[in-house]
């Protein structure tokens, strides 16, 4: 099974069948389902089912964040750019005011 402690499988009978959810904790005392699938005809196959797609979820959301933070950074030190750009600016411009004052 998966190391995450967000995520895991819940594997159910639901009558002559079997159900395998992918669940996420949202909190210490909920967690929701994120992806289910039901009909499996034994417990075996839905844990299979529920394994193989909790991988497919997990890398999908590793790359998902992975994406995020690169756009973050990007964006974070685009705005420190703009930030040291603007400060060199302003000194320019006391620079400027101070040769006024001895003139």
């Amino acid at each position: 099974m998966s190391d995450s402690k967000k995520y895991g499988l819940r594997v159910t009978q639901v009558e002559n069948t079997w159900k395998a959810e992918i669940t996420r904790r949202m909190t210490a005392t909920k967690t929701v389902v994120s992806k289910s699938h039901d009909g499996f005809a034994t417990e075996a196959e839905a844990i299979a089912w529920g394994e193989q797609s909790l991988q497919g979820f997990l890398s999908k959301q590793a790359d998902r964040n992975k994406r995020k933070t690169e756009k973050h950074l990007k964006a974070k030190s685009l705005a420190a750019a703009i930030a040291a750009e603007s400060a060199i600016d302003e000194d320019e411009i006391v620079d400027e005011d101070d040769e006024d004052d001895f003139n």
